[in-house]
């Protein structure tokens, strides 16, 4: 039904030099790690669709990601921030691709290094930057229409329609006690051909909450 390819999206399309891959890290660190653990990720079964897409361990297929971007900033078209915390955040991103009218999958966990009330301020300024530009994303991409679904302290989520009848479901989940931020995102470039399921947003952020404080070590009480 599709292709498997994990890959690194640019703001604009596909990298073209693949980076190094991360998936020999181990599983857990301190809340000040360097890296990104391989236990941060959404287990696959969590994921809407799995029933469907059979959704592979993310872990598997992460690449580096440096100065990531968020999937619904290239369909929203937001500018890039003068200046971006992301610069010198760690990343890292998986994706799963598919044709036009299937379910594309993207999945990006960010983390500050050092002190954690330093980080975690940090990440919680760019969740809140994010939200931000999702609400407005109709200013920056006139033809794309944003509906949010889910709007928490620190949890978010929202569908962005386009008239192409192509559509983006987006998670974002920030958790400042181990300075990390991170987003799901599924869409489909043309009309879908596997309908969205009729399910809530509730257990697919809880999904992306609980592995942080597994990953992290001790940040969660």
């Amino acid at each position: 039904m599709r292709l498997i390819l994990a890959v690194v999206l640019a703001s604009c399309g596909l990298a073209l030099v693949a980076p190094a891959p991360v998936r020999a890290q181990p599983l857990d660190c301190p809340p000040n790690c360097d890296r990104i653990p391989s236990s941060a990720w959404i287990a696959p079964t969590s994921i809407p669709l799995y029933d469907v897409y059979r959704w592979p361990e993310l872990s598997a297929l992460a690449v580096t990601a440096v100065n990531p971007r968020l999937r619904f900033e290239e369909v929203c078209a937001t500018a890039p921030a003068a200046v971006d915390a992301r610069a010198w955040a760690v990343g890292a991103r998986s994706v799963v691709l598919s044709p036009d009218g299937e379910w594309t999958l993207q999945a990006q966990v960010i983390h500050w290094r050092g002190d954690t009330w330093q980080g975690g301020q940090t990440a919680v300024a760019v969740f809140d930057a994010a939200v931000a530009a999702v609400r407005s994303c109709q200013l920056t991409a006139p033809f794309a229409s944003p509906s949010v679904t889910t709007a928490e302290p620190n949890r978010f989520a929202a569908v962005v329609s386009t008239p192409s009848r192509s559509v983006l479901h987006q998670y974002l989940l920030v958790d400042p006690r181990n300075s990390t931020l991170t987003e799901l995102a599924l869409w489909s470039t043309a009309a879908p051909q596997v309908p969205w399921p009729a399910a809530a947003d509730g257990p697919v952020l809880d999904a992306l909450a609980a592995p942080l404080c597994t990953a992290y070590i001790g940040s969660c009480p």
